[in-house]
């Protein structure tokens, strides 16, 4: 993906919590994706968020309800379907799941369940767009991060 001069990236930044060491990369318009421990490059730069991010994640990890609609999250490169299902996951609250097929009914797709799963399998930016609150009709499936990741992430959220 090429990024137009106004849409470079700006820093990634390691971000230790104590659930492990999390990345962000962000650019002049805000927070382009957010990677699980393991998963990202080697941090660089400064960004003026940096710092609110940090202490949000930790709360989160911490076992707080957090906000994270402060952050600016930059969605370019993204279709705008794909937005329209992450901007309804973010109505979802803490400590609540629902199905894909309740989500896609949300949004007016009653058959859409699957194309949701595959919105949600393009979400760059976990935890912030908390795609692990949306589970399959049988149980847990897929997560960017593995099940394991979802599983706590569900279990830290209501309380276990």
């Amino acid at each position: 993906m090429s990024l137009k001069d106004d849409e470079r990236i700006e820093a990634i930044l390691a971000i230790p919590t104590p659930w492990g060491t999390f990345y962000a990369q962000t650019s002049t318009r805000g927070l382009r994706r957010l990677s699980f421990p393991g998963e990202g490059p080697s941090p660089h730069g400064q960004w003026d968020l940096a710092y609110l991010l940090v202490e949000l994640l930790n709360r989160y990890f911490s076992g707080h309800k957090v906000d994270f609609s402060p952050i600016p999250l930059d969605l370019s490169g993204t279709t705008a379907f794909q937005v329209r299902i992450w901007e309804e996951i973010r109505r979802i609250p803490h400590g609540t799941t629902i199905t894909y097929g309740q989500l896609a009914t949300c949004l007016g797709i009653p058959r859409g369940a699957r194309a949701v799963g595959q919105a949600l399998k393009k979400n760059p930016i976990p935890i912030i767009i908390p795609c692990h609150r949306v589970v399959g009709q049988k149980g847990l499936t897929g997560f960017s991060g593995g099940l394991s990741w979802k599983r706590r992430l569900i279990s830290l959220e209501s309380g276990g």
